[in-house]
């Protein structure tokens, strides 16, 4: 049985950016149990949930390979759509501590281009419903016990590497609020805690402490061990962002 979310974006076409990745195929999939929505999916393929699988056969989505830097690119992808969800990012520990200046423009110049687009979007006539921003729970420090949307947000010291990721998404958070509040903008910032599930690629904690013990490794655990995460099983996310949308 459809859910009452998924009827009400009958007709609509949704833009995923990081959308060949692992939250947004699954995204894609749940989208397309209606046969009147079309998705949009615009990602560079670093990391690719969906070549491999079988959701490009279906008639009603679209991958576009390409920058999210590259704001042409972008405005090629987006045109057209009613709802824009910007996932993507830099992400992973790892990835993050070696690549920093790659993970604060992937993230801040990224935004700014969606927004500089939907924008323009709206400016002309299309009809724009929600821009949903991809924050994290990142942004409210490293112990984030039963916090809410409402509690204050929490960075280290600017040496501490692992604030780089944080510090980019929280600035995503206040361009999207700012375009909301200058233009009028429908766009919502969403801080997703750790996600994992089927079909996961990257470095997720779960998926990796379960890849490594399958294979008889040891498991790695950043840092002295202290800090705590609120896990989310993927359906639940999924479930959350067509509440959102």
């Amino acid at each position: 049985m459809m859910s009452d979310s998924l009827n009400k974006l009958s007709g609509s076409t949704v833009a995923i950016t990081g959308g060949a990745g692992f939250i947004g195929s699954t995204l894609a999939r749940r989208l397309l149990e209606r046969d009147d929505i079309e998705v949009v999916l615009f990602d560079n393929l670093h990391r690719d949930a969906v070549t491999q699988s079988d959701l490009l056969d279906h008639p009603n989505i679209r991958l576009v390979q390409g920058d999210v830097r590259d704001e042409a690119a972008i405005a090629g992808a987006l045109d057209g759509a009613q709802y824009i969800l910007h996932m993507a990012s830099i992400a992973g520990v790892d990835t993050v501590m070696n690549n920093p200046v790659l993970t604060m423009d992937v993230s801040l110049q990224g935004t700014i281009n969606v927004l500089k687009v939907a924008q323009r979007m709206c400016e002309r006539g299309d009809d724009i419903r929600r821009v949903v921003d991809f924050s994290t729970s990142e942004v409210f420090g490293r112990y984030a016990f039963r916090v809410t949307e409402g509690d204050a947000t929490l960075l280290g010291a600017v040496g501490e590497a692992r604030w780089t990721y944080a510090v980019s998404k929280l600035a995503t958070e206040h361009l999207c609020w700012n375009y909301h509040k200058q233009y009028g903008m429908k766009s919502v910032s969403i801080r997703p805690f750790n996600i994992y599930g089927p079909n996961q690629v990257g470095t997720g904690a779960i998926h990796h402490f379960i890849r490594r013990a399958l294979a008889g490794k040891p498991l790695t655990i950043h840092n002295d061990g202290s800090q705590i995460r609120s896990w989310c099983y993927i359906d639940d996310i999924i479930d959350g962002l067509m509440l959102v949308l």
